[in-house]
Parts: structure tokens; sequence; C-alpha cells
């Protein structure tokens, strides 16, 4: 754990355990069936999880975003470029177009199926306390929630109803939180949301143009009505989805070049406060994105399928659902 001059302090949620004998609810290890990551978990050796929050918000918004984007698949490919008569415009957009949307639709399976950083479950136990074997001093906290002893920099998530390395906030588009283990695939979500809004909306401006110019009925397979209605809604979307990732995608960037999250900021909270010496050293700009993305930069960075499995992940969708997520 923590050495004595990097002990761990929080205000409300975060009780210390000065003893090992803590007592832990029954059934709590039951509970941890659905543990994933994390070096002292306390499930079986190899157990998997597939990690989705079965959360009816959360669903419901992820589902409508997967809704939207289809959608205007469906207004660029059907309305706008298959009726055109400019067949390498219709090629190089359509390409670029539906590259990206799969790239984002990827991103945001890989955000939402993914393991934010969860910490194990139940952990607090007398016998694990015991084998922390720690020195006169030093300090641990419990997470009275849901029983487990909470690293640094980390917070308890009422939907996912665990405790979250680096978590930064749970975002109900992607019905998960966003936390250590899931955060490029957000950034990436984010990323390749605002580039296919920002298509869409140079697409239908050109296409509203040229159909100026000419019949509207020699524009599209579609009535001038129908056409000019999904059109208009698709601008409002492409609008919307444009500023809001946009902002999301740079308040993304900003936190992770200069090594903010939820619960570095508590920390630092709590030592102005008080009047106490910093225990948290900023990363180096270039350091924080090598973390998050993993490596050198290259243009894997920007690939949502990179350490993707897919046999791994056909076996766990066969694993029996458990707790607030699916689990094997």
């Amino acid at each position: 754990m923590q050495s004595s001059n990097h002990r761990l302090r929080d205000m409300d949620q975060h009780h210390p355990l000065l003893s090992a004998g803590a007592d832990v609810e029954t059934g709590s290890l039951a509970a941890a069936g659905v543990m994933v990551g994390g070096p002292h978990a306390c499930h079986a050796g190899g157990n998997r999880t597939l990690w989705f929050i079965q959360d009816s918000c959360g669903m419901v918004c992820a589902g409508m975003t997967w809704f939207l984007v289809l959608y205007a698949e469906f207004v660029v490919n059907f309305v706008m470029l298959l009726p055109s008569k400019n067949f390498w415009y219709s090629l190089l957009n359509g390409a670029t177009f539906n590259s990206l949307a799969v790239l984002a639709l990827a991103s945001h399976l890989r955000t939402m199926l993914s393991d934010p950083g969860a910490v194990p479950k139940g952990n607090a136990t007398k016998e694990y306390m015991e084998s922390l074997q720690l020195k006169p001093g030093e300090v641990i906290y419990k997470c009275p929630k849901c029983c487990s002893i909470k690293p640094e920099r980390a917070h308890h998530c009422s939907i996912c109803k665990r405790c979250i390395r680096k978590m930064d906030h749970h975002c109900p588009w992607v019905n998960n939180c966003v936390g250590e283990k899931n955060q490029r695939f957000f950034v990436l979500f984010t990323m390749y949301i605002s580039l296919i809004s920002a298509h869409a909306l140079g697409l239908s401006g050109m296409h509203f143009f040229t159909c100026i110019k000419v019949q509207w009925n020699e524009c599209s397979d579609f009535s001038p009505g129908v056409s000019v209605l999904l059109l208009i809604f698709l601008c409002l979307e492409a609008i919307l989805f444009l500023t809001f990732t946009a902002v999301m995608f740079g308040t993304q960037l900003h936190s992770i070049c200069n090594d903010e999250t939820r619960g570095l900021n508590v920390l630092q909270e709590i030592e102005r406060l008080k009047n106490e010496k910093p225990t948290w050293e900023r990363r180096m700009r270039w350091d924080g994105m090598r973390a998050v993305f993993g490596g050198s930069p290259s243009l894997l960075w920007c690939n949502p399928f990179t350490g993707l499995r897919l046999r791994r992940l056909l076996l766990l969708t066969h694993g029996r659902r458990g707790g607030s997520e699916f689990s094997v």
C-alpha cells in the first residue's frame, strides 16, 4: 500500500481501517463474482468478466446513440450519395463517412463493454488486511458501499455500484463510467462522432446547394418534402452532436494532458484547505497521453480495435448473468 508520505485522505465516504479486524458484510465475497481486474482480486484465478451495466437510463441512451448514428448513415447514403450522378464524389465521401461511423460505433462498444477500472468488490476482509503487512502509521480506506479497499484517486459510482480507479464521470450515452481502463475509447468515440457530424453538415450543405440549381426530383429518390425533412433533422442532429462531442473531446484531452481526475481534484482541495504540501506530482503532457493510449504516438492511438480478441469476447458472451454486470 501507500507509504506514510502518501497516506490516502478523503472527505465523507472514506472510513479508515485502523485494524485488520474490520467487519465485512455477509455475502460480500459471493457478490464479488463480477470482479474484474486488480492484482488482489478475490475471485477464482482466470475468471473473466464481460462488463455491462444493467441501467435502464444508460441502455436507452446507448440505444439512442446507435439509432442516431445509423439514421445519419441512412440519410447520407440513400438521400445524398447514392442518387448523385458523380461517381467519385459518392465513392470517396461514402467510404470516408461510413469508415468514420464504424470507428465511432466500435469506440462506443469498447467504452461500454470495457471495465473502466473497477476495484474488486468485497476485498476488505480480515485475511486480506493481514496479507497487506501494513507498517505502523500506514492508513488505508474502506468504501462502505461496496466493501472494498479504496485506492487513491478512486471514486464510488452509485450507478455502477463499484469504486472506479481514476474515475472521470459516469456517461449515460455509453452506459458506463469513464475511468482508467476505458478513457482511451471514450476519447476516440467523441472524436469520431464530432468528425462524422462535421462531415454530415458539409455534405448536407453541398446537397442543398446542388439541389437548388436543379429540380429536387433529380437530386434524390425521395420526394422533395421528405428529403428536406430528413436533411433538416440530420443537420440539427449533426450540430448538436458536433457541439457536445467537440467540447467533450477537448475537455478530455485537457484532463489527460494535465493529469486531472476527480479523485486528484478532491485530494488537492483537501490539501489546500489543510495547508498541506501536495502529495501528487503531475505528469508531463505526453506522459499522460502515453499512459492513456499506450506506447509512443502512432496511428494505433486512433484504432479502437487495438487489443481486441474476438475469440475471447465470443467466449465471454456465453457467460452467466450476475449482479449489475454480465459476468463469467
